[in-house]
């Protein structure tokens, strides 16, 4: 299971970490992907990390937000700064085995999404 946390309400140019932390089995040889949702738009994979340490940015979020795994801890961050009110949206952490992939359904493993609120 993975448990997502760290969301909250922020103004423009703020910053917030969300975590993830997962429990009952090891997800070191897993990739790790950010989803978020906005209201009335669909889930979308915003940042990633695969078992390697390789990183993948949306480029909406490139440059502000910073994605890290610590694999003792079983967890995955996602540091956000210069935060803007499109950021907003309900934000996923989830775990497949293999490979990054934009597919939601390819994960199967997720947190239960965290809110990120940026206000103008």
């Amino acid at each position: 299971q993975l448990q997502a946390s760290g969301g909250g309400s922020v103004q423009t140019g703020g910053s917030l970490r969300l975590s993830c932390a997962a429990s009952g089995r090891a997800f070191s040889k897993y990739a790790w992907g950010w989803f978020r949702q906005a209201p009335g738009k669909e889930r979308e994979l915003i940042s990633g990390i695969t078992s390697g340490g390789a990183t993948y940015y949306a480029d909406s979020v490139k440059g502000r937000f910073t994605i890290s795994r610590d694999n003792a801890k079983n967890a995955v961050d996602l540091q956000m700064i210069s935060l803007k009110p499109e950021d907003t949206a309900v934000y996923y952490c989830a775990a497949r085995e293999h490979t990054l992939t934009e597919t939601t359904t390819q994960y199967g493993y997720w947190g239960q999404g965290t809110l990120v609120t940026v206000s103008s």
